[in-house]
């Protein structure tokens, strides 16, 4: 998959998404914690957005500021231009966790729960909704069985079609496939590949995964060891090319994670 012309994201199309010097913090018993310091990136419509850095970075936590459920401490965010302070349901989340699913209502029952609660749809039109996007991740067979008969996979499928159903504006995906075993994480990450050629939203995946981040997606932020900061941003076409310094982008990125300094200013952008 080509990613899309650079020329879109700098010649007049407003981003999706604003993070604008963000910094976040937590307290502890004992201390305050300092996850991400100053943090810039703009996500634009339809774009395949990954946030990449070793466990500790603060990535996880900036995925829930943007969902609404972590105030900066400085810096904003901005969706469609408008700041964001609350969760709301243009910003759906799907987590690494197998149990994210209610354990007592069916495939079918948990999306219609969402898309009802939501109130956008009535429950006819929710129904409708929640068995097209389980045909579109294969599952509609498994559409009236209940969460504990189904694999970690399949799980995952009815997450992401909860989510894709949902119609945000932007999916947060927090390391939806660290938990699956190899084969089935692979095919997983062709899955989603799969669905967003059909519909071309817009994703901001989570990983600590080099591999994973080259192939989901199109623009990969790197971010440095504890506190958070901008390192890089990288394109990616979803295979590990080599550059024409012979360098495989794969290796690019783990020199920048692990062999240089942070480059300050803001994202270097190759």
């Amino acid at each position: 998959m080509a990613i899309p012309d650079v020329s879109e994201r700098v010649t007049g199309v407003p981003p999706l998404l604003e993070v604008q010097g963000v910094t976040l913090q937590y307290r502890t018993r004992q201390h305050v914690v300092t996850a991400t310091y100053r943090v810039s990136f703009d996500v634009y419509r339809s774009d395949r957005y990954v946030m990449l850095g070793p466990s500790g970075c603060g990535k996880s936590t900036l995925l829930k500021a943007i969902g609404g459920y972590v105030a900066p401490v400085e810096g904003r965010i901005l969706l469609g231009g408008a700041p964001t302070r609350l969760p709301g349901p243009d910003r759906v989340f799907v987590f690494q966790d197998f149990e994210q699913l209610l354990p007592w209502k069916t495939v079918c029952d948990n999306i219609v729960f969402a898309l009802t609660a939501a109130g956008r749809w009535t429950p006819r039109e929710a129904r409708q909704r929640a068995l097209h996007y389980i045909d579109k991740v294969n599952l509609t067979e498994f559409a009236h069985s209940y969460p504990h008969t189904l694999s970690g996979g399949m799980k995952q499928r009815v997450a992401i079609a909860r989510g894709l159903a949902m119609d945000p504006q932007v999916l947060l995906m927090d390391e939806p496939f660290a938990a699956l075993d190899a084969l089935t994480r692979a095919r997983m990450q062709e899955e989603l590949l799969r669905l967003w050629d059909e519909a071309r939203f817009t994703v901001l995946f989570v990983t600590h995964s080099i591999a994973e981040a080259v192939r989901v997606g199109q623009r990969i932020l790197l971010l440095t060891p504890h506190p958070g900061q901008v390192r890089a941003e990288l394109d990616s076409t979803g295979e590990d090319v080599v550059g024409v310094d012979g360098v495989p982008l794969s290796a690019r990125i783990e020199d920048l994670l692990f062999g240089g300094s942070v480059r300050t200013g803001g994202a270097a952008h190759d």
